[in-house]
């Protein structure tokens, strides 16, 4: 039993582990001041966050990437280690990854900071939203590279190259900025994700982590693990006084007391911070009946 009661776990430091995070794993600085990638051993390894394979500092490859480089090889068995590896992480700490680890989220949470008045969408919509993720993963990751190849039999990173927000701020825009050649190669993909990645960070001020909740196909991933995973919250019922504190504080919107390891929850601890009963609890493997 490993109980995982540590009060210094709050907010400041769930920051402070994110930002320990994108340097861990985005750490080879050099890649700036050379103006290339990092290509060591390492980057055969796939990180547990989205993280662009094409960043100058990136020191592994994005699992997403990964995969959809792998299913759209019809000669690569990579595919097979690609899925454990996710599936490794999934089952160990599920969402967890998401909330403290993820670079593109921490950017995100730093938007939402920015003080203006908040978006509040409908629970019949952000509930028809949270599907998109699942969509683009089916789609976009599996699907795509796997049917729509070229005459070689290989596939494309559709996510990566239609979508992914996180690629273009952490790949895209910095090896262009370094390259005059790149600046002169540079289309309608190029401005098409550059919309997007402006899109997504301009509805981060206004809503909290969009696209975690409707866009991410790591975290669609993650969260069908949640349930199951190692780590789990759970709710100590001879506590909770049912204040519903926690799901008012709850960005997002998780209805903590029907389901507190919901997909959904990227377990970012703040309804366990908030809890005025401390009758929310995580622990590894034990399960409370």
């Amino acid at each position: 039993m490993f109980r995982m009661h540590r009060n210094w776990v709050m907010k400041k430091n769930r920051h402070y582990i994110q930002i320990f995070s994108a340097f861990l794993f985005n750490s080879y600085l050099l890649g700036f001041r050379d103006k290339t990638i990092f290509k060591g051993k390492t980057k055969m390894a796939c990180v547990p966050i989205l993280n662009c394979y094409s960043c100058p500092s990136a020191l592994g490859a994005c699992p997403i990437g990964a995969l959809q480089a792998s299913l759209g090889d019809i000669n690569n068995k990579t595919a097979f280690y690609v899925l454990g590896t996710i599936m490794l992480f999934g089952i160990l700490v599920g969402r967890l990854i998401c909330g403290f680890l993820c670079l593109f989220g921490f950017i995100q949470d730093l938007l939402y900071k920015i003080p203006t008045k908040k978006i509040s969408i409908s629970a019949w919509l952000d509930k028809k939203l949270r599907f998109v993720k699942y969509i683009i993963f089916i789609s976009f990751v599996i699907i795509f590279p796997m049917v729509l190849t070229n005459k070689y039999g290989l596939g494309a990173p559709y996510f990566c190259k239609l979508i992914c927000p996180a690629g273009m701020l952490e790949g895209g825009i910095p090896l262009v900025l370094m390259s005059s050649t790149l600046k002169e190669t540079i289309g309608f993909l190029y401005y098409w994700k550059f919309c997007i990645l402006v899109f997504v960070v301009i509805i981060s001020i206004f809503i909290y982590r969009p696209f975690c909740k409707y866009i991410c196909p790591l975290g669609a991933l993650y969260g069908l693990f949640n349930r199951f995973s190692f780590y789990r919250m759970e709710i100590d019922k001879n506590k909770c006084i049912d204040c519903k504190v926690c799901e008012r504080n709850c960005r997002m919107q998780v209805k903590v007391l029907e389901n507190i390891n919901s997909a959904e929850c990227i377990r970012c601890m703040e309804c366990k911070n908030i809890c005025p009963k401390g009758a929310i609890e995580t622990n590894f493997f034990e399960k409370k009946l």
